[in-house]
């Protein structure tokens, strides 16, 4: 057998054989349809702090649905809302940047909804009460607070809510917002009793239930993701299931003690909602689930704080809740000290890839205004940096074609003794200092760029939407175009992607990556092995079928992978004296087909007569 076609082989099987796996590890996530109904359920109340003189807590009463009127407009650039006077709570939020299909008639994305609604999930703040205060003493998830100050929460228009417990404490709350997603919450109570009080200030995010959009795609992590200490975590909701009893608060829990600084929130796969604690102080991270009422919780509890008689203590945190968008998040760990923010984006294994990777994209996509350009783009760049390797591949397998009449002296000179040809064919590989192996070397490091790649275009939200030229509306889906309606031409749909004719009558895309992987062996003469033809001659469609599927941005990706190697090839080896004999590749292989089989030729060599 041929060695440049034996390592040809071996690389596109191992290639073909890491894809396969790649399916049945990592199918594509099934999309889920919501519940029909969402009961009212409660949430138990402020957590229980670790200093002893804070009561130890129990469960507090239902969170109950508030009324529509009784609310504060939130309205800004990026997003739409409103707060509920009925515990406080920051639980109706929705996006204004991000629709939720590319139907021009979509409505845009809702990330927190109010108790009662299909899916309930928004933030709570609170007191949890110490001494011989009880629970009643302090403001809860359904305490009636009024407007103090302001009317619409705004970028630098806050609003601020008061509460009197008619016990000699009066609360007070200030909601501030930004320009992005972030919104400052600072709580204060004045003691106008004639005692001292202790209470400690907590944060909550509550969710009931799992998402009605969950993906369960076993390559992104949806559920809680925080960091403490610089100690990155995730937990999935089936995990948070399964946490230990904590039998006080009738819940399962798992309690994190930060020194210095920390965040904990809850993370889809474009959105976030997450708590940040005053940094440079410590705190005690809660992940909970409370099984009763299927509510999964995370929870921020700042030390405790005691105020004395005719005295006002306050204690300020941040929620960010919006889109995981890179840039905003990177200002917000650089500019806004909140220590690794930036990997709430779930980077994955290769992050180390995948992290550069995306920079590089991102900073492409600002410099070109289009994406699918950007991507193109960013292949040149890596195979820039790859380049060195390649070239010493390429020219070993030119190398390696020069050596074939010398290898066919040696089979004919060893005839039976393997040992002995097996053994001159390395020294011949030594003197001549070619490596037999290095034809695998171009596309096997493919490999792990390709699965970075994959993991950029299908986690960040830059590649949501993001669209190319004509049809190609959404580098984050697969090609939307169809054999099956011959491309838009005929008058009916296309199938529906995920589906079974969705996988046979592929797209543009997926023909061309199909045509480019062709063309890229015909620079090379057919294998005369039989069983070697038929792999060279199934493989590029194979893989046409099985890439279909992917996403677009990543088929383009691998065609202009493609066509630069391909010309890259192409000049190396007509820099080292071989022309590569294209159109008399593709006779002869068009030959074998019909059954006839036409001899190799060489533009520097006459056939090898056998």
């Amino acid at each position: 057998m041929d060695d440049q076609n034996k390592n040809l082989i071996l690389a596109t099987a191992l290639s073909f054989l890491v894809i396969m796996a790649w399916f049945f590890f990592f199918p594509p996530p099934e999309p889920v349809a919501p519940p029909a109904t969402q009961p009212a359920v409660s949430v138990t109340e402020a957590p229980a702090a670790a200093p002893p003189a804070v009561t130890a807590g129990g469960t507090a009463p239902a969170v109950q649905a508030v009324p529509e009127t009784a609310r504060i407009s939130i309205d800004t650039e990026l997003i739409t809302g409103s707060i509920s006077l009925q515990g406080g709570r920051i639980d109706d939020l929705k996006l204004k940047k991000y629709p939720i299909t590319l139907d021009p008639n979509s409505d845009i994305v809702r990330l927190l909804s109010p108790v009662g609604q299909t899916g309930a999930y928004y933030a709570l703040y609170g007191w949890a009460p110490g001494g011989d205060l009880a629970f009643e003493d302090v403001p809860g998830p359904n305490t009636e607070w009024t407007v103090a100050a302001g009317s619409t929460l705004s970028l630098d228009q806050p609003v601020t809510l008061r509460w009197d417990n008619g016990k000699g404490l009066i609360f007070s709350r200030t909601v501030e917002i930004d320009k992005n997603y972030m919104f400052t919450v600072t709580q204060a109570v004045e003691n106008a009793g004639g005692s001292d009080v202790t209470l400690a200030p907590y944060g909550i995010v509550a969710r009931h239930g799992t998402p009605a959009d969950l993906q369960n795609f076993f390559i992104l992590h949806e559920g809680v993701v925080g960091r403490v200490d610089g100690t990155l975590s995730e937990i999935s909701y089936s995990d948070m299931a399964n946490l230990p009893p904590l039998d006080r608060e009738g819940a399962q829990a798992e309690l994190t003690e930060a020194a210095t600084d920390g965040w904990i929130g809850f993370t889809d796969k474009y959105w976030m909602t997450t708590l940040v604690p005053e940094q440079g102080k410590p705190f005690t991270a809660v992940v909970k689930y409370v099984a009763a009422t299927d509510v999964f919780q995370v929870e921020t509890r700042q030390p405790v704080i005691t105020v004395a008689a005719g005295s006002t203590a306050s204690s300020t945190s941040r929620l960010f809740a919006g889109a995981k968008e890179w840039e905003t998040i990177r200002a917000y760990q650089n500019e806004g000290g909140i220590a690794g923010f930036v990997d709430s984006i779930d980077w994955g294994w290769f992050y180390f890839l995948t992290k550069p990777i995306f920079i590089v994209l991102h900073w492409l996509h600002g410099l070109i205004g289009n994406m699918g350009l950007a991507i193109i783009a960013l292949t040149f760049v890596l195979k820039f940096i790859v380049l060195p390797l390649a070239y010493k591949s390429y020219v070993s397998m030119a190398r390696m074609k020069e050596l074939q009449p010398e290898l066919e002296a040696l089979k004919e000179r060893a005839g039976e003794d393997r040992q002995k040809l097996q053994k001159e064919m390395m020294q011949l590989y030594k003197d001549k200092k070619v490596n037999p192996a290095a034809g695998c070397l171009p596309i096997l490091i493919q490999i792990p760029i390709f699965f970075s790649l994959y993991k950029v275009i299908f986690v960040t939200i830059e590649l949501r939407h993001a669209p190319f030229f004509g049809w190609l509306r959404d580098l984050s889906a697969p090609d939307p175009s169809s054999i099956f309606n011959l491309f838009g031409l005929l008058p009916w749909a296309a199938p529906a992607p995920g589906s079974l004719l969705a996988l046979i009558f592929i797209g543009v895309l997926p023909i061309l990556l199909g045509i480019t992987m062709w063309l890229q062996q015909k620079l090379n003469p057919a294998p005369t092995d039989p069983a070697q033809a038929m792999i060279f001659a199934w493989m590029p469609w194979v893989f046409m079928f099985m890439l279909g599927g992917f996403a677009s941005g990543l088929v383009v990706y691998w065609i202009a992978n493609n066509t630069i190697t391909f010309v890259q090839q192409y000049l190396i080896m007509r820099s080292h004296g071989h022309k590569p004999d294209i159109f008399g590749n593709i006779k002869s292989g068009m030959n074998r087909k019909k059954g006839t089989i036409a001899p190799e030729t060489d533009t520097k060599k006459a056939p090898v007569k056998k």
